[in-house]
């Protein structure tokens, strides 16, 4: 929808992520159809030969968060910061530099250069281990467990601290999602049945729907001080449902049986394989967070929903799988 801001010049990092593509393609879209809220990119990467041949218009800087001396300038003449960039290595060390450091110093280079409008893509596994039903931001205490969601937190810090939207969205899907339906594959094979008879809901958004949303909030006026939302589609999806879909459209096979809770697990612990225990839990049970308040505040129609977006990307996701298998 967008709020007919005009001559904005946008910093984009993360741009040959998942999210951040999704973003870059929706910024190019408004271009190209003359939006009134469509902006000029400057697009930062680590190496300006790694951006993609199809987005090669704009302005790119080349500058690595793990280096801060070289976001120096990086935001000078900018109306909008999209933060998108995140390490999600195991490594500590890795994740601190990128997340914590590396933030801290991007948030230092838009206030010094005076950005108006800063949105900053965190994620909801910071807050730990659920089950999680229907919270609101400030109803949970975050408990982050892994090195990629402790960093991401700390690096709200900095980002609220620049007057930041801080984004925190649950699972992401649709193409170039290498994650969410890879793992939903490999449990459906070391556990094949509903889990907990499907029951579990969990906050999902098609990655288009979100860059949808980064780039409405980005045509916003600057809020007074820092702040946090969720990010999903408003409305859960229930984990049954979602598994329906995926074999309904010939990405995962069908399951005929319920199993308890407890039996999945021991299944699981039966049969090795990549995803843990706790991943399985975040993907099985409840872990779904009240997402409403933000695409009201951005005046962005959520979409279909997820189950959808999964329909449409339903090409990508097998032929994806297939070659994860082949691989």
């Amino acid at each position: 929808m967008g709020q007919g801001v005009t001559a904005r010049r946008v910093v984009l990092t993360g741009a040959t992520g998942f999210v951040g593509s999704a973003v870059l393609r929706e910024l190019r879209g408004r271009r190209a159809g003359d939006r009134s809220d469509a902006a000029a990119s400057r697009t930062v990467v680590r190496t300006v030969g790694r951006r993609p041949a199809a987005e090669a218009d704009g302005e790119w800087f080349a500058a690595d968060l793990a280096d801060p001396a070289s976001l120096r300038g990086a935001c000078e003449g900018a109306d909008v910061l999209l933060h998108l960039a995140a390490s999600l290595s195991p490594d500590e060390s890795e994740c601190a530099a990128v997340n914590v450091a590396g933030t801290e110093a991007l948030m230092a280079e838009a206030v010094r250069a005076g950005v108006g409008r800063i949105v900053h893509l965190s994620t909801a596994a910071v807050y730990g281990p659920g089950p999680h039903r229907g919270a609101a931001i400030g109803e949970l205490d975050p408990a982050p467990v892994s090195a990629a969601s402790r960093t991401r937190l700390a690096a709200e810090r900095p980002a609220l601290a620049a007057g930041a939207t801080v984004l925190r969205p649950g699972l992401i899907v649709g193409p170039g999602d290498r994650w969410v339906v890879a793992a939903l594959a490999e449990l459906v094979e070391r556990v094949p049945a509903r889990w907990d008879g499907g029951r579990g809901l969990l906050s999902m958004v098609g990655v288009t729907d979100l860059a949808r949303l980064v780039t409405d909030l980005a045509a916003r006026p600057a809020p007074g001080a820092g702040e946090v939302f969720h990010a999903s589609h408003p409305v859960p999806v229930r984990n049954r449902d979602l598994m329906a879909v995926l074999a309904g459209h010939g990405v995962l096979p069908e399951v005929e049986r319920d199993l308890g809770w407890a039996e999945c697990v021991r299944r699981l612990e039966e049969v090795p394989g990549r995803v843990s225990e706790r991943q399985f839990a975040l993907l099985a049970s409840d872990h779904w967070y009240r997402s409403e308040e933000v695409w009201t505040t951005a005046g962005c129609r959520p979409g279909p929903g997820p189950l959808v977006r999964i329909g449409e990307a339903a090409r990508w996701y097998r032929s994806h799988l297939a070659a994860l298998r082949s691989g």
